[in-house]
């Protein structure tokens, strides 16, 4: 029997091997069918030439720079695509294989990580573990790599740092840890400002754009109470958008309707129905007046026209009241939660004017003969058991009432504020003799 030997490959060999791997379908390969179990174990029938013979490796026996290199070239493609689930997955895989190709300390390995927290944050939503996974890429890069005169190098590294701490901050804020947050989100506003300088911000700052961290950074400073800084942030963000894509851009919504948040906390209602009228007005060109968008800023308009208490405005808040209900049970339909919600929104303002009448007919309409057990059902039992009461309909408002402590009950457990609230109200009715049981 012939004997093989042994062959232990040198860098070069890597390089050589990983530049000399081909597919038979490289021009038109299909991911899905690439993808395999999702596994890092996992691979296709691809294989790879061997320099100086016509021998051919199963991709079993791929090296590890190959599989890193396909995975990093495979997240940027489903990213494209809008695949961004399955991008997560190969963000997974590049820190797995980065620690095997670069090691523990290698500031690629602290990109890989960064990437993936990154993911966790935007794709998963999943702040706690985007936060782990950011950290973990800071160590890397706190502990100290070994920088080259690369220019290209340094600029990657910058943009790593970029994503760490704009991922840190949002995590953060995602938590409601303001002041973290805040922290943040100013180290990636100081590397950006040090890169304008340098005239490099525009090829490091990537997928984060000047308006994220602007409006990061105003959502921030909300959760500390800082309005004034929170409106100049978002000042901030609006210009960036106008000037680069003019004031017609669905971008602008978020952005004003978070200035009609801050106008709405220093009880500036007009300023704030100005930006909510902005946003509506956009909604309704570009996502169609009878859409969740245009429902959602229909919503936002009625309650700010409903906040100052003014009877002048009562028509006003009405017509957007009924308007944004329509939309959201014309685009979601009459039972879905956020079509509830808005039912609930209209109903407390009728009853602040005083039609609770008007009230308990949408109430009574929308909850049905057989209530959900979620937290809306059981608001709009409550409030429609409260009007009951209040008309001297004791026996109907107890039935009411009994049936949102049994909602409660299922959805918030019964040591819950509320449960406890609704219980104790219907023992003060039972021992008055009033409830008719």
């Amino acid at each position: 029997m012939l004997s093989v030997p042994i062959h232990i490959p040198t860098d070069s060999t890597y390089a050589d091997l990983g530049s000399q791997c081909t597919s038979p379908k490289t021009a038109s390969a299909d991911p899905e069918a690439e993808e395999g179990d999702g596994s890092i174990l996992s691979y296709t029938e691809r294989t790879c030439e061997l320099p100086g013979n016509a021998a051919r490796l199963p991709e079993t026996r791929s090296l590890p720079v190959d599989k890193l290199s396909r995975a990093q070239l495979k997240a940027e493609h489903f990213i494209r695509d809008n695949e961004l689930l399955r991008a997560h997955k190969e963000r997974i895989r590049c820190v797995a294989l980065s620690r095997i190709v670069h090691g523990d300390g290698h500031w690629k390995l602290a990109k890989a990580f960064a990437e993936l927290a990154h993911s966790y944050l935007t794709v998963r939503e999943l702040p706690v573990q985007a936060g782990q996974h950011a950290e973990s890429a800071k160590n890397i890069l706190l502990r100290g790599v070994t920088m080259s005169k690369s220019v290209e190098e340094k600029r990657e590294i910058l943009r790593t740092l970029v994503t760490i701490y704009y991922t840190l901050g949002m995590s953060h804020l995602m938590l409601n840890n303001g002041r973290e947050s805040y922290l943040s989100l100013q180290k990636v506003e100081k590397i950006v400002e040090e890169l304008e300088e340098l005239q490099e911000k525009k090829s490091v700052i990537g997928r984060i754009s000047e308006k994220d961290i602007a409006l990061a950074l105003g959502r921030a400073c909300f959760l500390q109470n800082k309005l004034s800084s929170a409106m100049n942030y978002f000042k901030q963000a609006m210009e960036i958008v106008i000037s680069s894509e003019g004031d017609s851009s669905p971008e602008l919504i978020s952005i004003y309707r978070e200035m009609a948040r801050g106008e709405q906390m220093k009880k500036r209602y007009d300023q704030a129905i100005h930006h909510l009228l902005q946003a509506h007005s956009i909604c309704q060109a570009v996502y169609k007046p009878l859409s969740v968008e245009a429902a959602q800023t229909g919503l936002l308009l009625a309650k700010a026209y409903a906040a100052p208490g003014n009877s002048e405005y009562n028509e006003t808040a009405d017509k957007y009241f009924t308007e944004s209900l329509s939309a959201y049970q014309t685009a979601l339909g009459p039972d879905d939660s956020q079509a509830l919600n808005a039912c609930v929104e209209f109903s407390k303002w009728l009853i602040q004017i005083g039609s609770t009448q008007e009230a308990y007919k949408m109430l009574h309409e929308a909850v049905g003969s057989e209530a959900e057990y979620n937290e809306t059902a059981a608001e709009m039992l409550s409030i429609m058991g409260s009007i009951c009461l209040a008309e001297g309909k004791i026996p109907k408002g107890y039935r009411l009432l009994k049936k949102c402590l049994e909602v409660q009950t299922a959805v918030y457990g019964s040591q819950h504020s509320k449960s406890r609230e609704t219980q104790n109200l219907l023992t003060t009715l039972h021992r008055s003799g009033a409830s008719g049981q």
